[in-house]
């Protein structure tokens, strides 16, 4: 007995493809696994117009036939009869979604060429004329070459039609073109131009089509372009980082007067001795050094949230995508490196969403490069100490280009580091990846409220906690044993944590830090705003007398570091590993200890390369 023919139901995720299955088969449906693999299979039993059973499988959705998951593998291997799981389809449903047809199109002008019968299910046709967009079927089947249906799944509307052209083409009515196993890297080099061919057709069966979604096409243009493109993003982070510098000067200068005003309060209330030393060198010099910097986090938090909002940010991970192709990283990485500007914390964790293990694992050892929220506070102070703030062309602030300049070298250093990395430990190439673009819209300003609380919330806990934490134990190293009374020595000298330091210093002067320096490296590794809670409460406690704040610890640096010491260290901050909850979260993506030590030691390796060549160039130069 003839087995009944097969029809594989085919489309990109999210077009409406289950919801179709399950209007056509109802309850007739079997639900196992493929052979050899945890990928389900659906099927069910369709009766065509002329009594004819026919098989339906429902394929995992997936965007081309270069298959970058378990699911898309499966996918691929069916329609093209390589994997072995059943025989090759005696016809496909093409799903595609009418209100993205464009993108959608681009697979389908795959599965075409495949030269297997089709037909092309126009879905979710009541939701593209909700937006405001009216399709032309006729159009679509001309340039296709195969029937077209409009079909909305969830309203069973257009089931019929669509039942009657599988009557036609299953097994008789139409001539079958000849099926040969397609090239798949020739079909996947042709991207481009199935793109191209792919919009030019979506754009001639547009009958109608509203104001906003033209408005999305022509900002699609633009922000999409291979020239403009990328210079926008490069503008748009050239103005976020300006902003970082010229909208927080105000409120700065009201969180350093409150501090000010706090620190002369217990200065006032409380006698000279060890409690009155610990609030006021300890708390206030080293966490309120660390919460000026507030504004400059939040503001930068602000942008990032209006772009995601406003749906920019998934054009950005796409402009991203082939520059990142290039360094063996795949278009999945975006979004995890783009987490990791927060924290490299939930930017490893969100690599769980790359299916590739090797493509997963060089994200993970290259996020930490990401420069992350925590080092604002050490760039900002330094650039504060030994920048000019000065124009450079106009409105455009010094220091500012020199802070996008340190986020542009962490991002040329994670390429860099993973070109590198996909040469040797994690040997492979990258896996493709496509994605559904988002509408522009208008953020919802209470979300980006939301957001902005959410990370003050997390910056303040930090702040009283950890920093807090580290601030009282660095205070207390610092400030025992105290020196003879009338011996002229250093109060931090001659400390628990001067002694340390010292002895580290001996490392660490080959690439010109400092005592202060090595002070500051220790407790950093619990969270990197430390670095300037630790600088700051060294220069409590070596002058008591002098006033605090950030204006007191920039003159304490422009006294005691040269130029070259401080591009040093923030050479040293572009590329040292995060904090220790960076470490152990890698651990625990990477189930060991073996990939953590790695990554610890190639960054250690590279900021103490990179900040010592930019030291003796810097001294070589005479700045």
């Amino acid at each position: 007995m003839n087995a009944a023919p097969l029809v594989a139901l085919v489309g990109n995720p999210n077009a409406g493809k289950s919801a179709l299955f399950n209007a056509l088969t109802g309850a007739r449906q079997k639900v196992g696994n493929y052979p050899g693999v945890t990928v389900e299979r659906h099927s069910g039993r369709l009766s065509l117009d002329d009594g004819r059973p026919v098989e339906l499988v429902d394929l995992p959705g997936t965007y081309s036939l270069d298959p970058g998951s378990a699911d898309e593998r499966v996918t691929c291997d069916v329609v093209t009869g390589r994997g072995g799981f059943e025989r090759v389809p005696d016809a496909m449903v093409v799903v595609v979604d009418a209100a993205n047809l464009d993108n959608h199109l681009r697979f389908a002008l795959q599965l075409i060429a495949l030269g297997l019968p089709v037909v092309v299910a126009l879905n979710m046709v009541d939701l593209a004329e909700r937006d405001g967009l009216t399709l032309d079927p006729a159009v679509l089947e001309r340039e296709l070459g195969v029937p077209v249906i409009p079909t909305v799944a969830v309203r069973k509307r257009g089931l019929d039609q669509l039942r009657a052209a599988l009557t036609g083409i299953v097994g008789g009515t139409t001539t079958r073109r000849p099926y040969r196993v397609p090239d798949i890297a020739a079909v996947e080099e042709d991207i481009v131009t199935l793109q191209r061919r792919a919009r030019g057709i979506a754009q001639a069966a547009v009958i109608a089509e509203s104001p906003g979604r033209r408005w999305n096409h022509w900002l699609d243009a633009v922000a999409l372009h291979p020239v403009a493109g990328p210079v926008l993003l490069l503008g748009l982070l050239f103005v976020m980082f300006q902003a970082v510098f010229a909208w927080s000067e105000a409120p700065i200068g009201w969180i350093e007067a409150g501090f000010a005003a706090l620190e002369g309060w217990v200065s006032a209330t409380l006698p000279d001795g060890f409690v009155r030393s610990l609030i006021s060198d300890g708390l206030i010099a080293g966490v309120g050094a660390v919460i000026v910097f507030l504004p400059q986090i939040l503001i930068l938090f602000l942008f990032i949230l209006v772009l995601e909002a406003t749906g920019y940010m998934v054009r950005a991970a796409f402009l991203m995508d082939r520059m990142m192709a290039r360094v063996g990283l795949s278009g999945r990485a975006f979004i995890p490196l783009l987490s990791s500007f927060a924290c490299a914390v939930p930017g490893i964790m969100a690599t769980r969403t790359i299916d590739d293990e090797k493509d997963r694992l060089t994200t993970i050892l290259i996020a930490p490069l990401m420069t992350c929220s925590a080092r604002l506070p050490v760039y900002t102070i330094i650039i504060a100490a030994f920048i000019p703030d000065r124009p450079v062309w106009g409105w455009v602030g010094l220091q500012g280009l020199v802070l996008l300049g340190l986020y542009v070298l962490g991002i040329v250093g994670a390429f860099v580091a993973a070109l590198a990395l996909r040469r040797t430990v994690t040997k492979g190439a990258s896996s493709g990846f496509m994605m559904e673009m988002p509408k522009y819209q208008w953020p919802q300003w209470r979300d980006i409220a939301l957001g902005l609380w959410g990370r003050t919330e997390i910056f303040l806990k930090r702040a009283g906690t950890i920093i807090a934490l580290t601030t009282i134990v660095l205070w207390a190293l610092l400030s025992f044993p105290k020196p003879p009374e009338g011996s002229g020595i250093s109060p931090v000298d001659y400390s628990v944590a001067g002694r340390i330091a010292n002895g580290l210093e001996v490392v660490v002067r080959p690439i010109g830090f400092n005592r202060d320096i090595a002070l500051a490296l220790i407790p950093a590794m619990a969270a990197r705003e430390v670095a300037v809670a630790a600088i700051g409460t060294v220069y409590a406690i070596d002058d008591p007398d002098a006033e605090g704040g950030q204006k007191a610890i920039t003159e304490n640096l422009r006294a005691r570091w040269s130029l070259p010491t401080a591009l040093a260290f923030l050479m040293w901050f572009v590329f040292a590993p995060q904090c220790i909850s960076t470490i152990a979260v890698t651990r625990r993506e990477t189930n060991g200890w073996k990939w953590p030590a790695f990554m610890v030691g190639y960054l250690f390796a590279a900021a103490y390369i990179m900040a010592g060549i930019t030291y003796w160039l810097a001294v070589a130069v005479g700045l």
